[in-house]
């Protein structure tokens, strides 16, 4: 398994494969790796001729009074984990080399990332864009993995690719769950015993929302959304950022639900902000 720290060592290893023929799979991440990020990689394995997953915390993507000291940082075990999986290269740049002095381009997603955890990050889908396009042009992958439990930043993904004509396929990969129905995050570990337990409430309150609109017939969303948070506010720990139920193609919000749709939430605990989402649609 190679380390590699620059971008000219990693364009010039993804030139070379090209030529080979070989087809690259990508895995971008901010290291602190669980079993959600290793489902990318095992999926990448499947369907590439070569693997590669990056390990970089994008300082971009956090806003002023976010976690970006405090995000966990744990490369040696990240390492280990990869080399088991016999992933076959891993990019850790530090954030000279990928952002050098003076650097100051960054991409505007557009809408698209002013809603949802937009509103409450203004500026977070802009610092993904800019990194994801930086490392796409890095590694030079013909397909990229991405986690489900991050549905909005999938898209803002999808559309950049889109829009700036990327040679890259998206794949995005159900989203991987504890035993309990916590969607795994690497913002977990932040959580005390207390807090992890309240957690809970987060995958109920999704389900409680899928069964309404499966099984009860409603359609109208505010009526879900509004039976949501009334579960959710059992838990005296959790703060509601928000609940919505958006059309998953375009993340547009909707008032009476059509299938399939995409019930997203975002809350606090403690000093912890967690997101998941799920998919409804007709079995």
């Amino acid at each position: 398994m190679q380390i590699i720290k620059t971008i000219k060592e990693m364009q010039s290893l993804s030139r070379r494969l090209r030529v080979e023929g070989k087809t690259i799979g990508f895995a971008p991440t901010m290291g602190a790796l669980h079993e959600g990020h290793l489902s990318l990689v095992r999926r990448s394995k499947e369907e590439n001729d070569i693997t590669v997953v990056s390990i970089f915390v994008n300082p971009a993507q956090f806003g002023p009074n976010e976690d970006f000291q405090k995000y966990p940082r744990s490369a040696e075990d990240d390492l280990q984990k990869l080399s088991t999986l016999h992933a076959d290269a891993v990019f850790m740049p530090d954030n000279n080399e990928m952002y050098p002095e003076g650097f100051s381009t960054s991409i505007n997603i557009g809408a698209i990332g002013e809603i949802l955890c937009g509103v409450s990050r203004p500026g977070h889908f802009n610092g993904v864009a800019t990194i994801v396009a930086r490392l796409f042009n890095t590694v030079m992958p013909d397909r990229a993995y991405f986690g489900r439990k991050d549905f909005q930043q999938t898209a803002v993904i999808k559309k950049l690719v889109r829009e700036l004509n990327f040679d890259t396929d998206i794949i995005v990969c159900p989203t991987v769950r504890e035993p309990d129905g916590l969607a795994m995050s690497s913002r977990n570990a932040y959580l005390n015993m207390e807090e992890r337990k309240s957690s809970l409430i987060l995958y109920m309150a999704l389900k409680l929302g899928e069964e309404l609109i499966l099984s009860r017939g409603m359609h109208d969303a505010s009526t879900v959304k509004k039976e949501m948070a009334t579960l959710i506010k059992t838990e005296p720990l959790v703060d509601i950022d928000y609940i919505d139920i958006v059309n998953p193609r375009n993340l547009d919000p909707v008032q009476k639900i059509m299938l399939p749709a995409a019930i997203c939430l975002a809350v606090k605990i403690g000093n912890t902000r967690l997101i998941d989402n799920i998919i409804v649609e007709k079995s």
